[in-house]
């Protein structure tokens, strides 16, 4: 008779469950409208690209789509792998999406490094609007798997030696000088200097221990290894001039992971997606930081000399080669080579104006 009046009534114990049962429905549903997605990238938390691009395109896409979208970003390849991963990554779904380098795995992306050759651009702007065209049109095979988000090159690679000034090809002969791809490295070779390739976390290491001599970076990558602390004399070109390389950025999602968003999602990442956003890519995280880049290695007691045209005109002509060892391997694989380089650089002409 106790054990039956110690029982809860059959109702309360019912209303229970319902109310239980909805919190949990509730909870699930308020889950399952969100979708996480992971950001995966080879800078540290504070570099530029985090904080000028992959941060604000994230929060722009959480406001729009009313936090149904967010990013959890993990930089300094903390998800693992080494930054010639990061498209096999996003690529295979080990990630959601990534910010790398594509020509970090090297000769996967013939077409697209055309614009890695010397001398491209001027502007990060007109480049990465001029990049993202080209690859719409010619080059869209070798992505995929991914959807493209953006696309981007830097301000331009300029030099940073450690321990000495050179002026001259004569003076950069034999000297062992950081290349961030392939292409870069051709350069550098075509010049007298010696390649070493290397992503660019590697560089201060490699700079303090003497294993090279200076190294080939843009001004928005110095910020990100504290290039001014190991670098103290730095080359550029003449004012206005293409400088003397360039990289090719992706910000990229897997396939599968965005077909299976629902439609009102894809149309927000459609809509912060393109020639459009690559234009901003460029300009907000690159053009409009380099004056404050260059003042900052300025301060910290840096050198600079720019080329004079006569020495710059020797530099482009001796890269020449370059050119023409691209246009092989373009032909090769199957591609017009000369067609596909005339193309590029009359897009970023086009997007100069």
């Amino acid at each position: 008779m106790l054990s039956i009046l110690k029982r809860p009534p059959v109702r309360r114990c019912a209303a229970s469950l319902t109310l239980a049962a909805v919190a949990v429905l509730t909870c699930s549903a308020a889950s399952a409208q969100q979708v996480v997605l992971r950001v995966h990238h080879f800078l540290p938390s504070t570099s530029n690209a985090q904080v000028k691009l992959i941060q604000p395109w994230c929060d722009k896409i959480a406001k729009e789509s009313g936090d149904k979208l967010k990013c959890q970003i993990y930089p300094s390849m903390q998800l693992g792998g080494t930054p010639p991963q990061l498209i096999d990554q996003v690529r295979d779904g080990v990630v959601d999406m990534v910010w790398t380098v594509p020509t970090y795995a090297a000769g996967r992306f013939t077409k697209s490094e055309v614009f890695e050759l010397p001398w491209m651009a001027s502007t990060s702007k007109a480049g990465s609007q001029a990049l993202w065209t080209y690859v719409d049109k010619n080059a869209q095979d070798e992505y995929k798997g991914v959807r493209r988000i953006f696309m981007h090159l830097h301000d331009g690679a300029l030099f940073h030696f450690s321990k000495a000034q050179p002026k001259t090809m004569e003076e950069l002969r034999g000297l062992k000088v950081r290349a961030a791809t392939r292409i870069n490295a051709r350069m550098l070779q075509a010049l007298g200097a010696t390649p070493v390739v290397m992503p660019l976390p590697q560089v201060p290491e490699a700079l303090s221990k003497g294993l090279v001599d200076g190294a080939a970076v843009p001004w928005e990558g110095s910020p990100a290894i504290r290039l001014p602390d190991f670098a103290k004399y730095h080359l550029d070109v003449p004012a206005g001039a293409p400088r003397i390389s360039n990289t090719i950025f992706l910000f990229a999602i897997n396939q599968a992971k965005y077909d299976a968003l629902p439609a009102d999602l894809k149309r927000v990442i459609d809509a912060n997606s393109g020639v459009a956003t690559s234009a901003w890519a460029g300009e907000t995280g690159f053009d409009n930081v380099v004056e404050t880049f260059k003042k900052a290695a300025k301060d910290s007691g840096g050198t600079f000399y720019n080329l004079p045209d006569a020495e710059y005109q020797r530099w482009v002509k001796a890269t020449d080669l370059v050119d023409d060892e691209w246009i092989k391997e373009a032909n090769a694989k199957g591609a017009d080579g000369r067609k596909l380089l005339d193309e590029a650089r009359a897009l970023v002409k086009q997007h100069s104006k």
